[in-house]
């Protein structure tokens, strides 16, 4: 009897091992499972929001453009594209912040020719991280045309011509607005005066576009390069009045006013541009997706009809190669303005 009963109670004992070890291996297959399921889940870009920083204040063009691939982004990737504004220094904060986090395409900058281009060139050493290694183009997106203006208030010239000639009689007293030194709009007056071999004084406008608009209105400037969505309200009230566009053809809306090439300055002026960028390091995968996610955002309808009200050109470039060679292009015609153009910095 007793030994039936130490017989009964080792086989228990067996079974029992038996159901844990099974039941071990179930739970250890089970969470095998769902960990392979997370990481799968981890590894589908984008699974959770995407930050952009705009290295603005809200309302430019930088900060519209932002916002409007952002919203079509949300609509071709399934995630919400979330705007920072981080203005200030050169663009510097917000180039840093978007460096510094992780490379996983969750922190992006939306960033334009001023703060990625000739930032790098003038104010390099104010980094504290290495540019070209540390921040890779996504995507150009846009570019957007402007005007060259100059004031109707005691002003007489009405052509480039008029201008140039103006200017030439009278040494030093045209003043045009910029808004910033270093600036793209800066660098442009410049260039504009040593091609017409006259004399300007450059008046930075902290202000931006909004304030180089009234000082234009009032007479305190008498000339700007501003882009055409800016100045097209006091273009059609007469305050002001665009003798030039910076754009390869004439716009539809503005068909009397002729390009710089055709005025006879092939080359002044920007065309100020947008775009993406990542952390270096992005995995390459990512940037694909986001590349892909742009040129079809850039197709709908929506967007182009936006961007056409605004004369924004759009100009995306089509794969992460491409972006690279378009940026290294730019920034080297931007080592070449900023190496033959000296501006007084202290302005």
């Amino acid at each position: 009897m007793r030994r039936e009963m130490t017989t009964n109670m080792t086989e228990s004992r067996i079974r029992n091992t038996g159901l844990r070890r099974m039941a071990l291996t179930l739970l250890s297959a089970a969470g095998i499972a769902v960990s392979g399921a997370a990481a799968s889940a981890q590894d589908k870009y984008p699974s959770k929001p995407i930050r952009v920083l705009v290295p603005y204040a809200p309302g430019g063009a930088t900060d519209i453009v932002a916002r409007a691939v952002g919203d079509q982004l949300k609509n071709v990737l399934g995630q919400a594209f979330v705007v920072e504004n981080k203005p200030g220094a050169f663009g510097i904060i917000a180039i840093e912040e978007m460096a510094r986090s992780k490379p996983d395409g969750y922190t992006l900058m939306l960033g334009n020719v001023t703060t990625n281009a000739i930032t790098p060139i003038l104010h390099g050493s104010k980094f504290s991280i290495k540019y070209d290694q540390d921040v890779t183009p996504v995507a150009r997106i846009n570019d957007i045309p402007a005007f060259v203006v100059v004031t109707s208030r005691n002003f007489a010239p009405k052509t480039m011509a008029e201008f140039v000639d103006y200017a030439k009689k009278n040494p030093g007293k045209v003043r045009y607005g910029h808004v910033g030194v270093g600036s793209y709009p800066h660098f442009d007056g410049e260039v504009l005066a040593k091609a017409a071999g006259i004399e300007m004084l450059a008046v930075p406008n902290k202000a931006g576009a909004a304030g180089i608009l009234k000082d234009l209105a009032t007479g305190d400037v008498q000339m700007a390069f501003l882009n055409v969505a800016s100045s097209a309200g006091l273009v059609k009230s007469g305050q002001i009045r665009p003798i030039a566009v910076v754009n390869p053809t004439r716009l539809p809306d503005y068909p009397d006013v002729p390009t710089m090439a055709e005025v006879g300055f092939k080359n002044v002026g920007t065309l100020a541009w947008q775009g993406l960028f990542a952390p270096g390091g992005t995995p390459k995968e990512v940037l694909d997706t986001l590349n892909a996610g742009i040129l079809k955002a850039l197709d709908s309808p929506a967007l182009k009809e936006s961007f056409g009200r605004q004369y924004f050109n759009i100009v995306p470039t089509k794969s992460h190669d491409e972006a690279k060679k378009w940026l290294a292009d730019d920034i080297a015609a931007w080592r070449k303005i900023t190496s033959d153009v000296k501006l007084d910095m202290s302005n």
